[in-house]
């Protein structure tokens, strides 16, 4: 059994989220972080907050656990998560959008 690389996000509310490599590397801004080894085990995201954090890792599991092809094959599925997603209040998603540019995703 491996035992994949995991990192922690700190929200700038200090909210804590354990979250694996390739859930982290969705953010381009992440991935390039990772591979300069200029992070360590906690990475600081003084711009999001818990609540937006917590929804971009939800998006980004959903989206690394299912396969390219797959994704491909059941688009439907996954047109219907990603509008049911952004159902949320204007302010929400006006956060998701900045935190989402903020962190290249």
């Amino acid at each position: 059994m491996s035992t994949s690389k995991t990192f922690v996000f700190r929200s700038s509310d200090n909210g804590t989220f354990k979250v694996e490599e390739a859930v982290a590397l969705e953010s381009q801004i992440i991935k390039h972080m990772i591979e300069d080894n200029c992070v360590n085990s906690i990475i600081h995201l003084p711009k999001v907050t818990s609540n937006i954090l917590s929804k971009i890792i939800e998006y980004c599991k959903k989206h690394v656990k299912t396969p390219k092809s797959e994704e491909r094959n059941s688009g439907n599925a996954f047109k219907t998560f990603d509008a049911d997603f952004i159902k949320v209040d204007h302010y929400t998603l006006f956060n998701l959008i900045l935190a989402t540019k903020y962190l290249k995703f």
